[in-house]
Order: structure tokens, then C-alpha cells, then sequence
């Protein structure tokens, strides 16, 4: 019998070596799991598979995915990012640094919509890093915040990932929700506050724009302003009947579904051939995100069964270290985590294992769970391997290089970083909250 010590090297080395091979992740996952399993355990390894499908694609809180998922492609279609980003501009002004500013209030209102990472960097790259670049932004500067205001998709609420946390921990999706505002008002007002006093300390980072020749008129400005409006208030809807009791997180998510196809019939965006495109991408992103799901909670699973918490327990307590110590442990190894994989598989394989021990240490699991969410939007930010990086070399012009995407984040990834750090130190930043609105 292989012991878990030694199982665990096997099945790090296996995920390694699939990966560097380019093997899909979810059937990696799972076929490194069954196969290794098989090994130690015969036949009997087989009884895993079943109950893991009926824990993963019975859940009626994954089922938030799809919809989730589904209302960011019929927004990113129906010219909401442009009303959001018109709206931003006219509100924040002519100062320096205002489209950077944008940018960052722009990716904060698309994650609050979609969830993920991609969709923030994708949408916003898309939208202003060429008008940044033609203006005179300073290209790391313009990389920077897109990197960094994109990356805010998983830490404002309906974030996947926590989904997928308080479905491994069986956790409140809703107290998970709410316990991550506070963290992510800290991050966009230290990002902001980043851009505009680097701007003020050096100018040439961000040129002031130019008076344009002819000026809005009212009528064109409240336009803006309405759509903008529109746009804020289905996150408020979306987020609002979670927080009132009125719906669940997944009837939230197919609230936002409803409320995406109006906006895109008042921004008369609605054509059928959008709907279609939308469903399709949307049924691609969810097949994936399925099979990852299944594909890494048996591996979960099954190491769950061949004793790791324990292992881990066991070790942690024999280093008799405080627990706040332990705690930074477990950081520490998601950030080397997210180096090779992205936030979705980490969540996966760690929340299982680590959880449960952050409880038994006496800390609460949403606090933890949302550690977990601050630490790996910044690990797959980090250079050179951080999974997010490569969104953005996908949309940049070809003379971006990803030298130039390495050193724009850094100063990026310190802050959130500042964010983690204080996080950590006073829990009720997270716990407040929830308390206060659900208890």
C-alpha cells in the first residue's frame, strides 16, 4: 500500500508533467486520479465516480454557473460595456489618468455581472487599451489597469469561483457574496487611488485629453447617463435579491439573465443572431467548466479519501506553528499554485483539503474563502506563469510584449497583495457584513 506521502508526490509529478504536455485539464485531472486509484485501490475506486457527478452536476448552487456565464455573453454583446464606459468617463471628468480610472470602474461593474477574470480583461482590453495607447497613456500603465481591473471579476460578487468554494465547503453562497464587498471596495479605491497619484507625480504617464471641438449636448449627456444607470441597476438587481432574502444566488443569476436581454433591447443590441451567439459561447464555456469541475473534484475526492486532510493536519500541527502561520502556509502554496493553473482548479483542490483544517483552527470559512479568492486573483496575475497574463497578450497590439505585460502588473499585484495582508489581519472586514445583513 503506497502511503499518502507518497502518493502525493506521484500525483503532483503525473498533474505536472500532464499539464507541460498540454493535456486538457478536467480529463487530466480525473484520468491521473482514476488511474493512480486503480492502482492503489482496484475495482473499488469506480464507487467514486458516480457519487462525485451526482455531488457536482446535482447541485442546484452550480447550477449558477450557466446563468452567470450566460448573462456576461449577452452583455458583452449588447454594447453595455460602451454604455459603462461612456457613462464612467463623463462622470469622472477631464483630470489625468481618466480613462485608466475608467477602466478600473468599467472592470469593477463587468465582474459584478460576469464572475470571471477573462471576461473583465477581454472586454475592457478590447474597449480602451488602443484609445489608451493613441492618447499617450503610458503603455505599462494601460496594461497595468486593464490586468488589474479585470482581475477583479472573482473577487466581486457573482463570482464562479466562490460558487464553486461554497459548493466544495457547503458554505453560504450568499454570506460568501456579501462577505467580499468590503475587500473589493478597499481593492478598486487603492487601484484608483494608485492611478491618479502616480499620474500627479509623473504626467507624462497619462496626458490630459484634449478639449474635443464639439461638446456633448444635454440631451446626448443624459442618454449616457441613462444608459450607465441602466446598467448599475442590474447589478443591484442581481446582487439586491440576494442580499433582501428575495431570491437564492441561482435565481439571482437568472434574474440577470432576464434583465441582460432588456438592456439589450433598450440599447437595441437585441437581433436573434446575438442570442445565439451568446448561447453558443456560453454552452462552450460551461461544457469546459464542467469538465474541469468533474475532472477535479475526483481527483479531490479521491485524495480526500486517501487520508491528505489528515496528512496536512498532521504535519501542520507537528510543526507547532501558530495558527495565523498555518494560514500563511496555505497562502503561500495556492500562490505557487497559480503559477500552473488557473483560478477555477484551485479552488477545487485546495478548498476541499484546506478548509476544514482553517475551521478546526478556529477561523471562520468565509473569511478563509474569501483569502482564498483575494490570494488567487493575485497568483494567476504573477508573473512569469500567472494564467491571466496571457488574456491579455491574446488582445494587445503585436507591439506589447509580454516583457511589457510582466512589468506593468507588479506594481498592480503589490496592492492587492497589501490587501490580502490586511484581510488577514482583521477578519471583520470580511465577517461584518454578513453578520450584520444575514444573521
Amino acid at each position: 500500500m503506497i502511503g499518502i506521502e507518497a502518493l502525493t508526490g506521484i500525483l503532483l509529478v503525473c498533474i505536472i508533467a500532464a499539464f507541460a504536455l498540454g493535456a486538457p485539464v478536467g480529463l487530466a485531472l480525473g484520468g491521473i486520479a482514476m488511474g493512480i486509484g486503480y492502482i492503489t485501490w482496484g475495482d473499488a475506486l469506480f464507487n467514486v465516480i458516480p457519487t462525485t457527478l451526482e455531488s457536482t452536476h446535482f447541485s442546484f448552487i452550480l447550477l449558477a454557473i450557466p446563468l452567470y456565464i450566460y448573462m456576461g455573453q449577452l452583455l458583452t454583446r449588447s454594447g453595455i460595456g460602451d454604455a459603462m464606459f461612456n457613462a464612467s468617463q463623463m462622470l469622472i471628468g477631464r483630470i489625468r489618468g481618466s480613462l485608466a480610472i475608467s477602466v478600473i470602474v468599467v472592470c469593477s461593474m463587468i465582474g459584478a455581472m460576469v464572475g470571471i477574470i477573462g471576461a473583465g480583461i477581454m472586454t475592457s482590453g478590447s474597449i480602451a487599451l488602443r484609445p489608451m495607447l493613441e492618447r499617450g497613456y503610458d503603455k505599462r500603465l494601460a496594461l497595468g489597469v486593464i490586468m488589474a481591473g479585470g482581475g477583479l471579476g472573482i473577487l466581486i460578487p457573482p463570482s464562479i469561483p466562490m460558487i464553486m468554494f461554497a459548493s466544495s465547503t457547503q458554505n453560504s453562497v450568499g454570506r460568501m457574496f456579501i462577505g467580499a464587498l468590503v475587500p473589493a471596495l478597499i481593492t478598486i479605491v487603492l487601484l484608483i487611488a494608485y492611478v491618479v497619484i502616480s499620474c500627479k507625480l509623473n504626467p507624462k504617464r497619462a496626458p490630459l485629453d484634449a478639449v474635443p471641438d464639439v461638446l456633448p449636448t444635454a440631451k446626448e449627456k443624459l442618454l449616457t447617463a441613462r444608459d450607465g444607470l441602466l446598467s448599475l441597476l442590474l447589478i443591484v438587481a442581481v446582487l439586491g435579491s440576494i442580499i433582501m432574502g428575495i431570491a437564492t444566488p441561482t435565481e439571482s443569476g437568472a434574474i440577470g439573465v432576464v434583465g441582460a436581454i432588456v438592456l439589450a433591447i433598450l440599447f437595441k443590441r437585441f437581433k436573434p443572431r446575438m442570442v445565439q451567439k451568446a448561447g453558443m459561447q456560453a454552452a462552450l464555456l460551461v461544457s469546459v467548466a464542467l469538465w474541469i469541475i468533474v475532472g477535479a473534484s475526483v481527483f479531490s475526492n479521491f485524495h480526500l479519501l486517501m487520508g491528505v486532510q489528515n496528512m496536512v493536519a498532521g504535519f501542520t500541527q507537528d510543526l507547532g506553528l501558530p495558527p495565523i502561520v498555518i494560514i500563511m502556509l496555505f497562502q503561500l502554496i495556492m500562490l505557487l499554485l497559480g503559477f500552473i493553473i488557473d483560478e477555477f482548479i484551485i479552488v477545487l483542490i485546495c478548498a476541499p483539503i484546506f478548509t476544514p483544517i482553517a475551521v478546526a483552527l478556529g477561523y471562520d470559512p468565509i473569511w478563509f474563502g474569501i483569502l482564498m479568492i483575494l490570494n488567487i486573483e493575485i497568483a494567476v496575475q504573477t508573473p512569469p506563469y500567472g494564467f491571466a497574463l496571457f488574456y491579455l497578450k491574446g488582445i494587445a497590439p503585436p507591439d506589447v510584449t509580454m516583457l511589457d505585460i510582466y512589468k506593468s502588473i507588479l506594481p498592480f499585484v503589490l496592492l492587492k497583495l497589501c490587501v490580502l495582508i490586511t484581510v488577514m489581519m482583521f477578519p471583520e472586514l470580511v465577517t461584518w457584513l454578513p453578520d450584520l445583513l444575514m444573521d
